[in-house]
């Protein structure tokens, strides 16, 4: 019988102590309020160096939104993308989908150092960059959501995982739909995020393929993208072009405008539209901005909270670019 009650109060413990979602990722409790008085501060801080940093250079806003969701798709929000590689040390900074294209790095690590000033070895770069996730959009006219922390920075890092777990720029509308579902994200929260692409920009060898060979692209667009994208695969591969055409330095809903007259830039973008499932919720958020921002920061603290480290898990590096 005692038996039976400490079984029945261990459920009870590890149920609150844990949350399973429907697609069995496990999610820890993190909350508003973990640094109220440990490092009361911190939110004006990050706030502060954010905004520094978007006002010097407005793309650097999208890339820091770009890391955080880079970061949480591989093995959760724990910071791993943020360790450097060294001799004995491969992380995912070079993975394909970061290489020559993840950027921001620097601007956490300015914040971390103003963070570790104010309350040493308090506060993880996991949860630095989560904030600022969050400052970026803000900075950039986007909505403001109350960002869970808790989190501690992961130990190691896995390139293989964030070669094989990050969303393509290439993939198919189910793909897509299955890349979010297998870490507990919706297909609205996957069109949502999504619209993370009115802002910032990608390199021509991310959209050679459908200004060249796609025929679902409005014929202006294709040609005005190609000046300055050359056919020839290794050809100005790195040059850019805005994700957004309209407004690629204001978080808006232009984005799926866009879409809708099948100016996209990437493949995985024109999906979204393109006489699928998701064309009903692409055009919802076309013509209601309010119902984007409503359920994209809502996505964003979804999106946060996968799979985190918490407790005594993980550690809160001294510095974000290498384990303590």
């Amino acid at each position: 019988m005692a038996s039976n009650q400490f079984v029945s109060i261990l459920v009870l413990v590890v149920t609150l102590l844990l949350q399973r979602d429907n697609n069995n990722v496990v999610k820890a409790q993190l909350t508003t309020n973990f640094y109220s008085t440990s490092c009361p501060n911190l939110l004006s801080t990050v706030k502060s160096g954010v905004k520094s940093a978007v006002s010097s250079q407005p793309r650097m806003g999208a890339s820091i939104l770009r890391l955080f969701f880079h970061d949480c798709f591989v093995n959760g929000c724990d910071g791993s993308i943020l360790l450097d590689d060294t001799s004995s040390f491969t992380g995912e900074q070079n993975a394909g989908p970061n290489r020559n294209s993840a950027r921001g790095f620097t601007v956490i690590d300015t914040i971390k150092s103003a963070v570790e000033k104010a309350c040493p070895g308090v506060v993880s770069c996991a949860d630095i960059l989560a904030i600022a996730a969050r400052d970026s959009v803000v900075q950039l006219g986007g909505p403001n959501w109350n960002v869970k922390v808790g989190r501690r920075d992961a130990k190691t890092a896995s390139q293989a995982a964030a070669n094989s777990n990050i969303p393509a720029p290439s993939m198919s509308l189910s793909q897509l739909i299955s890349s979010f579902s297998a870490v507990g994200l919706s297909t609205r929260d996957m069109v949502a995020l999504s619209g993370a692409h009115t802002i910032g920009q990608s390199r021509c060898v991310n959209f050679r393929a459908r200004v060249y060979n796609e025929t679902n692209i409005n014929a202006a667009f294709a040609t005005l993208r190609q000046r300055s994208c050359p056919r020839a695969a290794g050809s100005g591969d790195a040059n850019l072009a805005p994700l957004d055409i309209n407004s690629a330095t204001s978080f808006d809903n232009s984005y799926f405008k866009n879409l809708m007259a099948q100016r996209g830039l990437l493949h995985s973008d024109q999906v979204l539209f393109n006489g699928g499932s998701t064309d009903s919720i692409v055009r919802g958020y076309s013509n209601s901005p309010s119902s984007f921002n409503s359920d994209f920061a809502a996505a964003m603290i979804k999106m946060g909270d996968i799979s985190p480290l918490t407790g005594s898990s993980g550690e809160i590096r001294k510095v974000c670019g290498k384990t303590n």
